[in-house]
């Protein structure tokens, strides 16, 4: 490979942030290689470009005086960059949140944690996968739609005052509009999740705004550390305005 050729193939890669960057953010600052703020971890080269874990991490301690509110997940080369937004309470604690993503070509990822005084601080990572955002289904869609909206909080038994992890899963086939149905010979139509809201006892701990980008059965990991016993809720919301929901006494 020449030396031009990777030349020009950097200079493309930059432009492309450069203009996200721009439409997301407009001017604001944003401070890069934030490694003392945010950890992301991201697999090198997927298994399966349609279901790529990922993970982001809080370095410093969560405090009511600095506290990381939102945290940006930006998957340059998808058809909707801008892949999800994890609108976060104080009261979580330390930040430790999984969740999976479609990659639909070889692309930088980007997390980008938004602190209360509104300053921008991010760390990427280099994904090699494709085809993530237009593989069909792993599921028969028939059965898919049968177990729509299906819930599950998963957890251990959680101790008060000790920090515990739960997950929230959706039976979901978040049908990104890219995938064609060989029985049709079209395009499925485009139905996915857009929020999921986790509240602890009535105070909301995280509210996920979503895309085309979370993977098919859409599913949250966190961390948190209740301080009393109390009800945890999730709520799921999505395109066709369906609303599915649980609930888990703690």
């Amino acid at each position: 490979m020449s030396h031009s050729f990777i030349a020009n193939a950097a200079t493309a890669e930059e432009d492309l942030w450069s203009a996200l960057k721009q439409t997301y953010f407009g001017d604001r600052e944003i401070h890069e290689n934030a490694d003392d703020v945010l950890i992301l971890e991201a697999p090198t080269r997927a298994e399966d470009a349609a279901i790529v874990p990922i993970s982001v991490k809080s370095v410093q301690p969560q405090t009511a005086e600095r506290y990381i509110k939102n945290i940006h997940i930006i998957i340059d080369k998808n058809p909707m960059p801008y892949s999800a937004n994890f609108h976060l309470s104080p009261t979580l604690g330390d930040i430790d949140i999984a969740t999976r993503v479609r990659v639909d070509q070889y692309t930088d990822m980007r997390a980008i944690a938004e602190m209360n005084d509104g300053s921008l601080h991010m760390v990427s990572k280099f994904v090699k996968a494709s085809g993530g955002c237009s593989a069909p289904a792993g599921k028969d869609m028939e059965a898919a739609m049968a177990r729509l909206g299906k819930m599950q909080i998963r957890m251990r038994e959680a101790n008060i005052g000790e920090t515990t992890k739960a997950q929230v899963v959706v039976s979901h086939p978040n049908n990104s509009g890219l995938q064609f149905d060989q029985k049709t010979r079209g395009y499925i139509p485009p139905h996915y999740v857009k929020e999921i809201i986790i509240d602890f006892d009535d105070e909301n701990l995280i509210t996920l705004e979503a895309g085309i980008s979370i993977s098919e059965d859409p599913s949250i990991r966190f961390s948190f550390t209740p301080q009393k016993h109390g009800v945890l809720k999730a709520m799921v919301n999505d395109t066709k305005e369906m609303t599915y929901s649980m609930d888990k006494q703690i």
